[in-house]
Parts: C-alpha cells; sequence; structure tokens
C-alpha cells in the first residue's frame, strides 16, 4: 500500500546559465550546469518518485544523452513521472525534501517551489515541504562551487 523513495542529485554553478529551483527562475550571478535546466531540486524530487516505484533511476528515464531532454523544464520531466506513477496507482502521501546551498537564499521562492511541485504531482500543498540550508563556508557547497538536493517521498495506493 505504502512505498518510499528517496535521492540525491549534485550539479556545479556555472556562469552564463539560468538558476531554476523547484520551477522558479532565481536571480543569481550563476545558475547549475547539466543536460536539461538542470533543476537540481526537481531532479531529487523525480528520482525518489522513480526510487519508490522501483523503476530505477532518472537517467534510466530521462537519459542526458538524449537530445529531446536538452534544456528541457524539469517541471516537464515531473510531470512525466507523475504518469509514471499514477498509470502504476499510486498518489503522493508526502514529500520531503531539502536544497543546500551557500548563495543565494532561497526562502522567499519556497512557497512558489511548492505551489509548482504540488501542481504538477496533484497533490496538496500541504504534502510537499521543501527547506534550504547553508555549507557555512564548508565544502564545495559552501564554497559555492554547487548546489545539492535531496529528497524522500511516501507514496500510497490510490484511494487507500
Amino acid at each position: 500500500m505504502y512505498r518510499i523513495g528517496q535521492s540525491i542529485d549534485i550539479h556545479q554553478l556555472v556562469p552564463d546559465r539560468k538558476l531554476i529551483l523547484g520551477g522558479v527562475e532565481i536571480p543569481f550571478e550563476k545558475g547549475l550546469l547539466g543536460h536539461s535546466d538542470a533543476d537540481v531540486l526537481v531532479h531529487a524530487i523525480i528520482e525518489s518518485v522513480i526510487g519508490a516505484l522501483g523503476l530505477g533511476d532518472i537517467g534510466t528515464h530521462f537519459s542526458d544523452s538524449d537530445p529531446q531532454y536538452a534544456g528541457i523544464d524539469s517541471l516537464v520531466l515531473l510531470e512525466k513521472t507523475y504518469v509514471m506513477m499514477k498509470e502504476r496507482g499510486y498518489v503522493i502521501n508526502n514529500l520531503d525534501a531539502i536544497v543546500l546551498a551557500e548563495k543565494p537564499k532561497l526562502a522567499v521562492y519556497i512557497p512558489t517551489m511548492r505551489e509548482n511541485i504540488s501542481r504538477v504531482l496533484c497533490c496538496n500543498i500541504e504534502d510537499v515541504n521543501i527547506k534550504a540550508t547553508r555549507g557555512e563556508k564548508l565544502g564545495w557547497i559552501g564554497e559555492g562551487l554547487g548546489m545539492q538536493a535531496q529528497a524522500v517521498v511516501l507514496l500510497r495506493k490510490e484511494g487507500k
């Protein structure tokens, strides 16, 4: 009746890229490097859902060598993941995610991230929790070289 999945995703920060987190474009001098829009938060959520379904990982379904995913909005990939979940009879019970980033401060953007993700996953916004924390100037996160996101999701059979 219930299935749990978890994931971690990491992307490097580079100049001349938009910073997209949770489907929100955030003003910043750097963006995340990746084949798609490199939305590290949405990628961790996608992979946690795929993992809960026992379907491998994000690369199995959305390969970074496939040209159709070049520059794609990660919320589109999340929609495709939702379809996989729905086809197997599951809905979101709840998900909890965290973004690790030294800069920029993310608190003001989190409500919109939650709205975006709950809309795409067709669940209540109260079932989507997102947090952010800094690296406190320690390691590659603290040095501003990249960002990491972690997500845990609990799925339940629809109607249960």
